[in-house]
C-alpha cells in the first residue's frame, strides 16, 4: 500500500505545471500533435511518463538520477577513490550514494535551463504552437528551474522511500510506472488513427515480443564453481558446488540510452547550424536532417544497431570484472572445475564473456530497432509501445519486483507469488 501511494504521487506531480507554465496552450498543442520531440527529448519523456511535454513540476523525472548513476558507475574505472570507495562496502557505497545525489541535483539543474530554452524557442512544441510560458522575465525563468530541479529531488527521495518502507527497487518502479502509464494511450491512439484490425495485430505483436524478452532476459550461463574443503577447529566448512550465472543480457538497458543519446547530437549541431534568416542550409546541415533525424531512415537504423552493440561491449567491461570475480573465488577457495584458480579462471571467464555478449547485444539491437520498423511498416513509432526501450523496462522491472514480493512472501508464509 505504501509502494501504491508512493506512485499515485508521482503520477499526480506529472500533471502539476510548474509555474508560469499556460497550462492550456501546452494542452492545445500536445493535442494538436504538433510535439517535435526525438533523441534525448523523446527518451525523457518516456522516463517521466508523459510530464516532460507537459512542462510540470516532475517534468525531468528519474532522467538526472539515471544519467548521474552511470556517470559515477562509469567514474570508478577513471577515478582510484571511487573504486576504492565501492570496495569498501555498506560505507563506501553509501558515499558513492551521495555523489551520485549531489550529481542528479548538478544535472536537473542543467537539463531544467535546457528544457525551458527549448521551450522557450519553440523547439519543444513547433513555431507553430502558441506561447507556452506566461512570464519569460528572468526571475520566473530561474523560479521554473529551481521547481524542476527541487522536483528531481522529490522524485530521488520518493524512490528511495520505496526502497526502504516498500517492495524494493524504487528508481526501477517508478520508471515501471511511468512506461506503463503510456501504453493506453498509446494503442488507444493507434485504434484511432489506423483501425481495430491493426491494434488487434499490434496486441498479438506485442505479446510474442514480451514472451521472447522475458525468454532472453530470465537466460542465462551457468560457470560450475566446486569449493574446496577447509578444516576450521574441528569442523569442516566448503566443498559444496555452486555455479556463477552470467546472463545473456547482462548490460540491461544501458546500452540503448547510450546510443540514443549519440544519436541525437548530431540533429542537435545541425539545428544550431541552421540560419534564422531563412537561408538554406549548409549541405552538410541538409545531410545530417535527411540521413540521421528520421528513425525511418536505413542509415540511421544501421548505425543505431552498431552503436548498441558496441556500447553493449563497453559497458559490460566495466560492470562485470573477470579478474576481481576469479580472485574472490580463489580467496574463498572455489575454483571452475577444469580451470586453474588465478590467471586461468580470469581467461576463462573473459572467454566466456565476449561470446555470451554477442548474442545479447544483437537481441538489444533488434528489440531496439523494433519502434523503427513499426514507423515504417504501420507509421506508428511514438504510438508503438512493445518495443525499444519500452518493453526492456516493462519485462525487466516487472520480473525483478516479482522476485523482492516472493522472496518478502516466503520470509512470512514460506509460501512465494507464484507456485
Amino acid at each position: 500500500m505504501f509502494t501504491l501511494a508512493v506512485v499515485a504521487i508521482y503520477r499526480l506531480g506529472s500533471f502539476i505545471p510548474a509555474p508560469f507554465v499556460n497550462y492550456g496552450n501546452v494542452q492545445q498543442c500536445l493535442n494538436s500533435g504538433s510535439s517535435s520531440t526525438n533523441g534525448i527529448y523523446e527518451l525523457v519523456n518516456l522516463f517521466s511518463g508523459g510530464a516532460l511535454l507537459q512542462l510540470s513540476i516532475f517534468a525531468l523525472g528519474i532522467m538526472p538520477y539515471i544519467t548521474a548513476s552511470i556517470i559515477t558507475q562509469l567514474l570508478r574505472v577513471v577515478i582510484p577513490r571511487f573504486e576504492t570507495l565501492y570496495k569498501e562496502g555498506q560505507a563506501g557505497q553509501a558515499k558513492l550514494t551521495q555523489y551520485t545525489r549531489y550529481l542528479t541535483i548538478g544535472l536537473g539543474l542543467l537539463q531544467s535551463t535546457t528544457l525551458i530554452s527549448v521551450a522557450r524557442s519553440g523547439g519543444l512544441f513547433g513555431n507553430d504552437c502558441p506561447n507556452i510560458l506566461s512570464n519569460q522575465q528572468w526571475w520566473a525563468i530561474s523560479l521554473m528551474v529551481i521547481t524542476m530541479t527541487a522536483g528531481t529531488g522529490v522524485i530521488m527521495w520518493l524512490a528511495e522511500m520505496v526502497t526502504d518502507r516498500g517492495i524494493g527497487n524504487g528508481m526501477s518502479l517508478l520508471i515501471f510506472a511511468s512506461v506503463a502509464a503510456g501504453f493506453p494511450a498509446s494503442l488507444g491512439q493507434i485504434a484511432a488513427e489506423r483501425n481495430i484490425e491493426t491494434l488487434l495485430a499490434v496486441i498479438a505483436i506485442g505479446v510474442v515480443i514480451v514472451l521472447l524478452v522475458i525468454l532472453v532476459e530470465q537466460s542465462q550461463r551457468r560457470i560450475p564453481v566446486q569449493y574446496a574443503k577447509r578444516m576450521v577447529g574441528k569442523r569442516t566448512y566448503g566443498g559444496q558446488a555452486t555455479y556463477l550465472p552470467i546472463k545473456v543480457n547482462q548490460a540491461g538497458v544501458v546500452p540503448v540510452i547510450f546510443a540514443s543519446s549519440l544519436l541525437y547530437l548530431p540533429g542537435l549541431i545541425s539545428q544550431f547550424a541552421k540560419p534564422a534568416d531563412g537561408k538554406l542550409p549548409e549541405p552538410w546541415v541538409l545531410w545530417i536532417d535527411a540521413n540521421l533525424t528520421q528513425g525511418d531512415q536505413p542509415l540511421y537504423m544501421v548505425m543505431y544497431f552498431l552503436m548498441i552493440i558496441a556500447f553493449t561491449y563497453f559497458y559490460v567491461s566495466i560492470t562485470f570484472n573477470p579478474e576481481e570475480v576469479s580472485e574472490n573465488m580463489k580467496s574463498y577457495g572455489g575454483f571452475i572445475p577444469g580451470i586453474r584458480a588465478g590467471r586461468p579462471t580470469t581467461e576463462y571467464l573473459e572467454y566466456v564473456l565476449s561470446r555470451i555478449t554477442l548474442p545479447g547485444a544483437i537481441y538489444l539491437g533488434l528489440v531496439a530497432l523494433i519502434p523503427l520498423v513499426a514507423l515504417t511498416l504501420l507509421n506508428a513509432n511514438q504510438n508503438f509501445p512493445f518495443g525499444g526501450t519500452s518493453i526492456l523496462i516493462i519485462v525487466g522491472v516487472g520480473l525483478e519486483t516479482v522476485k523482492q514480493i516472493s522472496a518478502q512472501m516466503q520470509q512470512r508464509n514460506y509460501e512465494g507469488l507464484l507456485k
